[in-house]
């Protein structure tokens, strides 16, 4: 079995110095084999289904030998949250082949975009997203295969191969591919166990929780949480369709739910539900958020909400270009310091540039690159620009005061405005467009549209239109539709500062 060590010393990877763990996994299919540790033990839960750790590796194993991918592969996973997603997950990882993760609210001019990008030599996709795929896409089984009595051998890879593809919203045009290796992926879970104090040989066979997972798979948020409760042994319970506050209380009353991670609009949502008060919660002892800031007000709605739970809620900073995480701040930190982001993880390296402010990150998380696309944020010294605006407290804790790259965060869903404005841009009848965010109490923000129309085009009509072409959370919720030019900054640029302090908006 492989060491997970403490120990981190300078390591140059592409020529990039990277602080790494000395002693670490270098095959996130490797993982895999903790599912013997569990056993029985309820590893997937969703509605009725109940899936155990064995029966997950078994199921993996058989869809590996049934799929007879080759090391390297990608394969398209396109699906809502399931233990098919799950199995098949591990299946292509098992295989040595690049499981790519795309997201199941693509509209169908994004699927194809991607289709075309990657090539994928397999997708496996379940019935609903099974729907939009061209005929002559290559499509193996959603379901779960016939057990083998004979398992594969995980294939052999190099911890710098890729491990993953994860979709992202840039600031301009189509979504991207996000290359993750091995290194990446794994350097994040060590890190986080590491300060969780839940590193393999730290556990015994009692560890393990039941973690309510309610945010898609697909997202580098889904891929932390199922690399975790492999390894440490939890049970994900997640919701059976779309996010309810009903049935979330329900689920943590019935698995007695210890963990859950989640956008704070769900947080939200179920605190203002009106059975939050009729359920037993008590056994939610963390909670952890991610998508928006944890300010005072938050944490008081929660201890209101939460009659006679005081759970830790923690946080942190991360981006898919970075593998996720790399700033964390524990329930003690977010109680002592509301807004705060935490302390940069064991391997990160995190400094502020001048004179702008921008956060900088260089860690082993990091990705290759975008696939298909030669510019990247990741300058020649291995520094990634995240286009986030903040500073260091004396304390070395992290303080996000701004966004240098237009981006909309609604509901913890990156929107990029400008890929929606050159949607807009197509449809006739549309002049010029500026699309922004503008705070929600609800979904942190949510997305505004000002277009210049002529022909009696309706904000009706617009709506319509985009939602074959952008996923339906872009599509804006508020429209300022006019026929007189946007207003302009002095350097001809459209003033969106204007637009979203000006009326009209509906």
């Amino acid at each position: 079995m492989t060491t997970w060590g403490k120990e981190i010393a300078t390591e140059v990877v592409r020529g990039i110095p990277f602080r790494t763990y000395t002693e670490r996994p270098r095959n996130i299919g490797d993982l895999l084999a903790f599912a013997d540790r569990w056993g029985d033990r309820p590893h997937i839960v969703q509605g009725e289904r109940v899936v155990t750790f064995a029966e997950v590796r078994r199921a993996a194993e058989a869809k590996a030998a049934r799929l007879a991918l080759r090391p390297g592969d990608r394969v398209l996973l396109l699906g809502f949250n399931s233990p098919e997603w799950i199995i098949n997950f591990w299946a292509c990882v098992t295989a040595g082949a690049v499981p790519v993760l795309g997201n199941a609210w693509w509209s169908q001019g994004e699927l194809t975009d991607a289709l075309e990008l990657l090539t994928p030599a397999l997708v496996l996709a379940d019935a609903r997203a099974a729907r939009s795929l061209p005929g002559d896409v290559p499509t193996g089984p959603w379901e779960i295969a016939e057990t083998t009595a004979v398992p594969p051998v995980v294939a052999s890879v190099h911890e710098d191969d890729p491990a993953a593809f994860v979709f992202t919203s840039g600031t301009s045009g189509k979504p991207k591919a996000v290359v993750l290796s091995h290194r990446s992926l794994l350097a994040g879970l060590h890190m986080l166990l590491h300060i969780t104090r839940r590193l393999p040989h730290q556990v015994d066979d009692a560890t393990g929780d039941a973690g309510l997972h309610t945010g898609p798979m697909f997202h580098i948020g889904g891929i932390q949480t199922l690399m975790r409760a492999i390894t440490v042994g939890d049970t994900l319970v997640m919701p059976a369709g779309k996010f309810d506050p009903a049935e979330a209380l329900r689920l943590i009353e019935q698995w007695r739910i210890v963990r859950w991670s989640a956008v704070p609009t769900m947080v939200s949502r179920v605190l203002e539900h009106p059975d939050v008060h009729r359920r037993d919660l008590t056994s939610i002892k963390s909670i952890t958020v991610g998508g928006a800031p944890v300010t005072s007000e938050f944490l008081t709605q929660l201890r209101a909400g939460l009659a006679g739970v005081e759970p830790r809620v923690a946080t942190g900073y991360g981006l898919t270009e970075n593998g996720g995480q790399g700033v964390a701040a524990s329930g003690k930190d977010t109680a002592e310091r509301p807004g705060t982001c935490g302390r940069p993880l064991p391997c990160m390296e995190l400094r502020i540039a001048e004179p702008d402010g921008e956060v900088l990150l260089r860690c082993p998380t990091q990705m290759i690159g975008y696939f298909g696309v030669d510019d990247s944020p990741i300058d020649d010294e291995g520094w990634l620009h995240t286009g986030d605006l903040g500073h260091l407290d004396e304390d070395g804790y992290l303080w996000i005061t701004g966004r240098a790259k237009d981006m909309i965060i609604r509901g913890g869903e990156n929107i990029a405005p400008a890929a929606v404005e050159e949607a807009l841009g197509r449809i006739a009848g549309v002049v010029e467009s500026a699309v922004f965010g503008v705070p929600h109490p609800d979904l942190g923000e949510e997305v505004v549209a000002a277009v210049v129309v002529e022909n009696g085009v309706t904000a009706e009509d617009l709506a319509r239109e985009l939602r074959s072409t952008v996923a339906s959370f872009a599509v804006p919720s508020r429209w300022r539709i006019q026929h007189e030019p946007l207003p302009t900054t002095h350097s001809g640029k459209i003033d969106k500062n204007q637009l979203a302090t000006a009326g009209g908006i509906a």
